[in-house]
């Protein structure tokens, strides 16, 4: 479980970031059942790349918690327009997280600045899927090249971690997170693209890279969850619905209960 009065790393946060950490964390001890387990295989130091399936809006959150309470001080990459709001945009700029502006042409800047971040030896989360996975029963979907690309020109290790839980601390479209929902956050050894690196970045070698990346996140996944992965693999929502259509209909809370 969370410890209330934890050795958080300190240094580099930024006063709003750090201010942000030190409002939320509490809350998070209160009010969410967090098991933390595997932090032993985070790096201490050095540059490292933690890339997690995506579940709910709440997921930097709870990743950010994982990377703290195993040493790090995790940064973003995230969209471009939370720099300029209100609040947040002061704990985004304070982080030093990464913007992207997506859907542009200046979207490539974001790895760009991913890879200067890694050779300055930072911690940089990442989220393959690119966005929540739609998966109908939240398993991740396949992931997108980009990550894939800064691991293999960075050298840098990728720590696959699992959750299990955010989907129903707070819902995709919901506001309101539920109070005392169990939350579960592991990762596994880093990725080993050692016999990739120098290669020409083809599709092949991206597709290699990025599916090694996604299967350490599925199997600790499914020791999250108790149940194996279903044989498929999605792309995006209009795949998610295909599948919707013909995947049974399951008893609501059966999720639940193997996740309790």
């Amino acid at each position: 479980m969370v410890a209330l009065t934890p050795r958080l790393p300190r240094r580099g946060r930024g006063i709003w970031y750090g201010l942000a950490i030190e409002l939320i964390w509490p809350l998070l001890v209160l009010f969410v059942r967090m098991r933390m387990t595997g932090r032993e295989k985070v790096p201490k130091t050095g540059a490292v790349l933690l890339a997690s399936n995506h579940l709910s809006n709440v997921d930097p959150i709870l990743l950010t918690a994982y990377a703290l309470a195993s040493g790090r001080i995790p940064r973003y990459l995230a969209r471009a327009n939370l720099f300029t709001a209100p609040v947040i945009g002061a704990v985004m700029r304070s982080g030093r997280h990464i913007p992207v502006d997506r859907g542009s042409a200046r979207a490539g800047l974001a790895l760009d600045a991913a890879r200067t971040a890694l050779a300055e030896g930072e911690c940089v989360g990442v989220y393959p899927e690119g966005t929540f996975t739609s998966d109908p029963d939240h398993w991740p979907m396949r992931g997108k090249s980009g990550v894939a690309r800064v691991a293999l020109a960075t050298r840098t290790p990728v720590v696959p971690v699992a959750q299990w839980g955010p989907e129903r601390l707070l819902p995709e479209g919901s506001a309101r997170p539920r109070p005392w929902t169990k939350v579960q956050i592991t990762c596994g050894d880093p990725v080993d693209l050692s016999d990739l690196y120098g290669k020409p970045m083809t599709k092949q070698v991206l597709d290699e890279a990025t599916a090694r990346i996604r299967a350490p996140i599925t199997g600790p996944l499914e020791g999250l969850r108790g149940e194996p992965a279903p044989k498929r693999e999605l792309v995006d929502r209009a795949d998610a619905r295909r599948v919707a259509d013909v995947v049974p209909e399951q008893e609501p809370d059966a999720g639940r209960r193997i996740a309790e």
